[in-house]
């Protein structure tokens, strides 16, 4: 790990590349985080890298226990669900309201945007497909003029990152699929019908949680079948 010279703080940069690890699956869940080992990969005080697990916490990628520091957090089908029952909401209130106070040149955004996303689909990138929804949702979080809605769907962006991760092996067919929902969402905003905006968000939102939810089950699947080999 490298750190940069950005103008985002130290605690934040730990955290954003501890983040990185974790949403990829190079740290994987249950693992211990250990803070000397990263405070001397990056040459940074064990207190900036506590500073970060604090950071973290705030998104549910780590969980922190008394004398056992901090764990990457447990990724079950339950918490999926419950995962995408609040994004439904969130992202449902953030395009209604994107649908009300857009201009043109955010018309012209949004086509770019749609323009970009059916090329992402003809060359089958589904990592760089999500990213690039997701960075739009998150334009729009700050353009609505809500803190409080933004904040939350901040906090939330990384576990909805590390879910998309493991749709990565997905056919091209239900990415066909989710652009196709996704376009839907696009259009309703273009032509102001905020209720519709929300209702076609969720319609994309259920479809990324049924490909997130098959995609944990095999890899649960693949885990358990592994475990029985490795005890014969």
């Amino acid at each position: 790990m490298k750190l940069d010279h950005s103008s985002e703080g130290l605690s934040e940069q730990i955290a954003r590349q501890i983040a990185e690890q974790i949403i990829t699956g190079e740290l994987v869940e249950g693992e211990r985080i250990q803070e000397l080992r990263i405070a001397k990969e990056l040459d940074v005080s064990r207190g900036s890298v506590r500073e970060a697990l604090l950071l973290l916490q705030r998104t549910y990628l780590i969980d922190i226990f008394p004398r056992r520091g901090a764990i990457v957090s447990e990724m079950s089908a339950h918490q999926i669900k419950m995962l995408f029952d609040t994004s439904i909401v969130i992202l449902g209130h953030l395009v209604q309201r994107s649908s009300e106070i857009w201009r043109q040149q955010d018309a012209d955004q949004m086509q770019q945007l749609c323009d970009e996303l059916a090329e992402i689909v003809r060359l089958g990138d589904i990592e760089r497909f999500y990213d690039a929804i997701f960075d739009f949702l998150s334009v729009q979080s700050e353009r609505i003029d809500n803190p409080y809605l933004s904040s939350i769907y901040q906090t939330l962006l990384p576990s909805i990152r590390r879910s998309y991760f493991l749709t990565l092996n997905t056919s091209r067919r239900e990415l066909q699929e989710a652009f196709e929902l996704f376009r839907l969402v696009i259009d309703a905003i273009l032509i102001r019908k905020p209720q519709q905006a929300a209702l076609f968000m969720e319609d994309f939102c259920r479809h990324l949680r049924n490909l997130v939810l098959d995609s944990l089950a095999r890899m649960k699947q693949i885990e358990l079948a592994w475990a029985r080999r490795s005890r014969r």
